[in-house]
């Protein structure tokens, strides 16, 4: 897939295109599935088949004091819209600027000059252009003035709910910030189609998890929303190469891990922090190294214990339901 950070990039002649426009936060199962359909119509038409998207998301230009937490880095974000087939992504950044563009001036450089578009798909409630003042309508009056054609889908809905999930409920990356917000990262993933993720870089941390017995990874600043404080099933997600540059052995790449997430209050700590303790491994060495934690099961919430036995003795517990969760085995010798 083909990314490009400005219209100028586009390659001269590019198209015909098949073309969506969103913020895509999640990349949740909607969007996949619209996207997946979209990529088949472009196959089928000969057209290449291509996402619009922002950075950052139009919320944080605009109301920067209550814009939604983001799902996704854009790494991540950028990543999973691969997997939909896409043969590219322009991802416009998102300024002020930006924004003053009338719908006709956004549709005429971007969707038709740039990736000469045969077809928009858009949703019943697309917005684009100056005030958001450009809708549906717009879109289709610009589509006869232009030449394209724009096709209207309908939010992607589950076939079958869970007796304690709305029917009726889109997914929606709202719902998904609902969910992490609750901790419930399990139904969190069936309405992503995947695990949850956090993205960050491990730091040092105060070394307490090693005093422990426990040696933790400490993120530093997280791409991808951090659900409720409490302790996660997991795991940690390291790429092909260390920080230091050295080959990840493929073995090392997928790990099993146990996530706490909060101010770790026995120790009267009061910043919050993502760590996790990868199971069994006293051996690795992930300082300046870039991690993904998927998680996949909320344990228990975040608790105080009177001293550290009783910590010790917690993390145990947790160690090994963990392992039941994940479906790890026991090493020899554990």
């Amino acid at each position: 897939m083909q990314v490009w950070t400005d219209v100028s990039q586009v390659p001269t002649g590019w198209g015909p295109s098949v073309v969506t426009l969103g913020n895509f936060d999640g990349v949740h199962r909607g969007h996949v599935a619209v996207l997946t359909r979209m990529v088949d119509d472009a196959r089928a038409a000969g057209a290449h088949a291509v996402a619009v998207t922002f950075t950052p998301h139009p919320a944080q230009v605009h109301r920067p004091d209550d814009a939604p937490p983001l799902l996704l880095g854009d790494a991540d974000r950028l990543e999973l819209l691969a997997g939909t087939g896409l043969d590219a992504v322009l991802l416009v950044t998102y300024t002020l600027d930006f924004a003053r563009q009338s719908p006709e001036e956004f549709v005429r450089r971007y969707l038709v000059g740039a990736l000469r578009a045969r077809t928009v798909v858009v949703g019943r409630d697309v917005r684009f252009g100056w005030q958001n003042s450009g809708d549906l309508s717009t879109m289709r009056e610009l589509g006869e003035r232009y030449g394209f054609e724009v096709e209207v889908i309908d939010d992607v809905r589950p076939g079958e709910a869970a007796d304690d999930t709305p029917a009726h409920r889109r997914w929606s990356s709202t719902w998904v910030r609902e969910l992490l917000a609750a901790g419930d990262v399990r139904t969190a993933a069936d309405v992503l189609g995947r695990p949850h993720r956090v993205r960050g870089v491990v730091v040092h941390g105060d070394a307490r998890g090693r005093e422990l017995g426990y040696p933790t990874a400490n993120l530093g600043p997280t791409a991808g929303m951090v659900p409720a404080d409490g302790v996660y099933a997991g795991w940690l997600r390291r790429g092909e190469r260390s920080a230091d540059g050295s080959a990840v052995p493929v073995a090392d790449r997928v790990l099993p891990a146990a996530v706490s997430i909060g101010t770790n209050p026995t120790f009267a700590g009061r910043e919050r922090r993502v760590e996790a303790y990868v199971l069994d491994r006293t051996d690795l060495e992930l300082y300046d190294e870039e991690v993904v934690l998927e998680l996949v099961d909320r344990l228990r919430p975040t608790l105080r214990f009177e001293s550290v036995d009783d910590l010790l003795v917690q993390m145990a517990a947790d160690v090994r339901d963990v392992r039941r969760e994940l479906g790890t085995t026991v090493p020899p010798g554990a």
